[in-house]
């Protein structure tokens, strides 16, 4: 069944349930309004500041069945009195609606379009939520919330936000003037459980020799560029390859939300950037963070994403020393890779093409490139070597293809790294001797 499937046989259920639905959303009010009038807001907002959530939810609990005993709540069935608890602690100690959303593991990402429709990404699928928020102003509320501790704000002055909890989840929020609809949400939530190479191989999403072609990539010093979509994984399997560099090196990473995560590496220095101040100050953006790298002593960059002008300073680091270092970028195939990569360079640089092109040729050694699949999975597919052609071109030769219709991978050629490798002393002659027996 197709989203659009979904949304509509969601909205016919909701249809047939109106009613019952108003009556809910009216006593949920008035349960909120009685719990306000026995306690008082002073009481509750001390109670939120002072105690633990677990331990407020519970108290503030057993308030809300004391009001539903005594204040005309008797008609409710037992599930619909324990779904109003739920819904007005939701909305009083949590973020509303979205509270169950968040608190579910499986779920990946969060997508509120107005005070009418709510989605959620589970298993690579979208889904309609039965709970939507009542009001814009609802919406704003649970953003107050969310922003206000990161010192951000999400008005008419400030339309558009983007910002990391401090649980590492991602949140873009866009509101009036800007959204017609109503304020748009979307949050991605952080998740550590996949976070190696043998990880992704449980999931197939990568075939075990493709992993180890690929470990072998971040040991023998290559510069890997990931691209991909956006959701198709390329965070994920930077931080997989990231998991591959030996403990010896100093790595400093950079993002712009912090999501990479080497608690087995000794050697780290995160760097994350920052947006401008309420007042409009006090920005450090990506580009900043790349020149300052180099001044730490790195043995290996890992940029979370590259959008802009840091391009530039990327391929420049690249160019004199830093091999081995990683990123992602927005592209659907190799050969868009680096052409993104030549508009972005020319964002920090206004040099000819021809001239940022043979750069890239040089700097970057490995294309990766991440699909999502129409069933929601997620694979890593193609593997292509760049190297300096005529004139300086960057020529790409796809070493590892994925075939969309089998849903498998085959090995197009041997990328020349294994045999360089090989003859530095970098790889073991007996590994690649047991890798290469795979094809035969």
């Amino acid at each position: 069944m197709s989203v659009l499937e979904r949304v509509r046989e969601a909205e016919a259920g909701r249809g047939a349930r109106e009613p019952a639905a108003v009556d809910l959303r009216a006593a949920r009010e008035r349960l909120k309004g009685a719990l306000v009038e026995r306690m008082g807001l002073a009481v509750i907002a001390r109670m939120l500041s002072e105690q633990d959530a677990p331990r407020a939810r519970t108290e503030l609990a057993v308030a809300l069945d004391a009001i539903l005993n005594t204040q005309g709540f008797e008609t409710l069935l037992a599930d619909e009195r324990s779904l109003l608890v739920e819904q007005v602690l939701d909305e009083v100690c949590g973020l509303g609606p979205i509270q169950r959303l968040l608190e579910d593991d499986e779920i990946t990402e969060v997508m509120i379009n107005g005070c009418q429709a709510l989605f959620y990404e589970r298993g690579g699928e979208i889904f309609a939520a039965e709970t939507v928020f009542d009001s814009p102003e609802q919406i704003m509320i649970v953003m107050d919330r969310i922003l206000a501790p990161l010192g951000r704000r999400l008005d008419r002055s400030s339309p558009i936000v983007s910002a990391r909890l401090a649980n590492g989840d991602r949140v873009n929020a866009v509101a009036a003037p800007v959204a017609i609809d109503g304020p748009a949400v979307t949050i991605r939530k952080f998740s550590d459980a996949i976070r190696t190479l043998e990880r992704l191989v449980e999931l197939s999403s990568v075939a075990p020799w493709y992993a180890t072609l690929l470990s072998w990539a971040v040991r023998a010093r290559r510069s890997i560029a990931v691209a991909g979509g956006t959701g198709s994984g390329k965070t994920t399997l930077l931080n997989a390859l990231s998991c591959e560099i030996p403990l010896g090196e100093r790595i400093v990473t950079i993002e712009d939300s912090a999501e990479l995560r080497f608690d087995a590496h000794p050697n780290v220095v995160r760097l994350e950037a920052r947006g401008s101040s309420i007042e409009g100050s006090g920005e450090v953006s990506i580009r900043d963070l790349v020149k300052n790298a180099l001044r730490m002593r790195p043995d290996r960059i890992v940029v979370g994403e590259v959008r802009g002008e840091e391009c530039i300073d990327m391929l420049n680091a690249l160019s004199t020393g830093h091999d081995g270092s990683l990123t992602t970028l927005h592209a659907g195939s190799a050969e868009e890779a680096v052409l993104r990569l030549i508009l972005m360079a020319r964002f920090g640089m206004d040099l000819p093409t021809d001239l940022i092109e043979e750069q890239i040729a040089t700097a970057v050694d490995i294309i990766v490139v991440t699909r999502r699949l129409a069933d929601g999975r997620r694979v890593v597919a193609s593997m292509s070597e760049v190297s300096r052609g005529e004139g300086g071109r960057a020529l790409l030769t796809e070493c590892v293809s994925f075939d969309l219709g089998r849903r498998s991978w085959e090995l197009a050629c041997e990328p020349r790294f294994v045999g360089e490798a090989l003859a530095n002393g970098v790889l073991d002659a007996g590994e690649v001797e047991r890798w290469r027996a795979c094809f035969r």
